[in-house]
């Protein structure tokens, strides 16, 4: 596998991601908004990493990292997507390889992630991968006022 894997820094690069992010963040319908989006969750120190194979990019993470009481230091990985003509391949193992070592330099506690109830296949990979199922995420979704 000649890949490589690369932080998107620039606005080109996080276009270029937009394509295999919209496979996991269906709702997401336009690069620039995307872009500006990544842009505006980059204050709150987002990251965007891309395995690239040839010219296409073919798996894509979502990061940050931050400090709790509960569990210290943590690379917390928002997104994680392989783009479907590309997996069974390794990308997704690589790209989350990756991301733990980048954890490991910068001296983290843990990396965690939330895998939606119904992605059997990706709770196998993440489990394969060492992770453990440690507790449910609840969400309450707010309707704000017009």
């Amino acid at each position: 596998m000649a890949s490589s894997i690369h932080f998107a820094e620039t606005d080109a690069a996080l276009r270029r991601c937009f394509p295999t992010m919209q496979v996991l963040r269906p709702h997401l319908t336009d690069p620039d908004a995307f872009v500006a989006q990544v842009r505006r969750q980059q204050q709150a120190g987002y990251r965007l990493i891309f395995l690239e194979d040839g010219d296409a990019v073919r798996s894509v993470a979502g990061f940050r990292v931050q400090e709790y009481l509960a569990w210290g230091k943590v690379l917390y990985i928002d997104d994680l997507v392989t783009a479907p003509d590309a997996r069974k391949r390794g990308y997704g193992e690589a790209l989350l390889r990756r991301l733990i070592d980048h954890a490991r330099s910068l001296a983290c506690d843990a990396v965690h992630l939330d895998s939606g109830y119904q992605r059997h296949a990706a709770h196998r990979f993440y489990l394969r991968m060492g992770f453990d199922l440690s507790s449910h995420h609840l969400a309450l979704r707010l309707e704000l006022p017009v």
